[in-house]
């Protein structure tokens, strides 16, 4: 965690004025840190919603387990975590195992098959490029559509910016979540 403690504290439900509690109602009873602390932007966290959940759906083309890939590697790169802790969680439930996601951290030589590793380098090079070189392009368009390609990109573009957020905000773990050790304090 980059913070100790949130530069935005999250706001309770006794907080709560009626732009942001109708802005908190598509998360049901369990609100995430998050949500809480972006709710300071009621307007903002509609929008914010509606985009990301595109990217967590099925109407993003890019299969649960490889957009995992994705959003772990770009969360590890950004050194967010709080979006490492949430995202090892769904990445277990899409498919990905312990050792899988301990070689997301590593990189793309970590004993990846070929349609895998060309996720990380993407991923990769738009942390720190913010561009897609054409031999990553070529080999991701060998693996995935062109559809797939572009939902990889605007999966690491996501969860750059929400790393962004979180990291700045000092968005804390939600209760009974452990930080990663490699990911303490920066």
């Amino acid at each position: 965690m980059r913070l100790a403690e949130p530069r935005i504290k999250p706001l309770s439900d006794a907080e709560l004025n009626d732009d942001q509690k109708e802005a908190l109602k598509p998360f049901g009873s369990r609100v995430l840190n998050i949500f809480r602390t972006l709710v300071h932007a009621p307007k903002a966290l509609a929008r914010f919603n509606e985009w990301g959940g595109y990217i967590l759906s099925r109407r993003n083309d890019l299969p649960p387990r490889e957009r995992e890939i994705v959003i772990l590697r770009i969360g590890f790169l950004c050194k967010s975590g709080y979006e490492w802790t949430q995202h090892v969680a769904i990445g277990k439930r899409e498919g990905l195992t312990d050792d899988e996601i301990a070689r997301i951290k590593k990189g793309a030589g970590a004993g990846w098959a070929a349609k895998d590793a060309v996720l990380i380098k993407l991923a990769d090079e738009l942390h720190h490029d913010q561009f897609v070189t054409d031999a990553t392009w070529k080999d991701m368009r060998a693996h995935y559509t062109e559809k797939q390609t572009m939902d990889a990109v605007f999966t690491a573009g996501q969860y750059t910016q929400v790393s962004m957020f979180l990291n700045t905000f000092g968005v804390q773990l939600d209760a009974g979540l452990v930080l990663d050790p490699e990911l303490k304090k920066f």
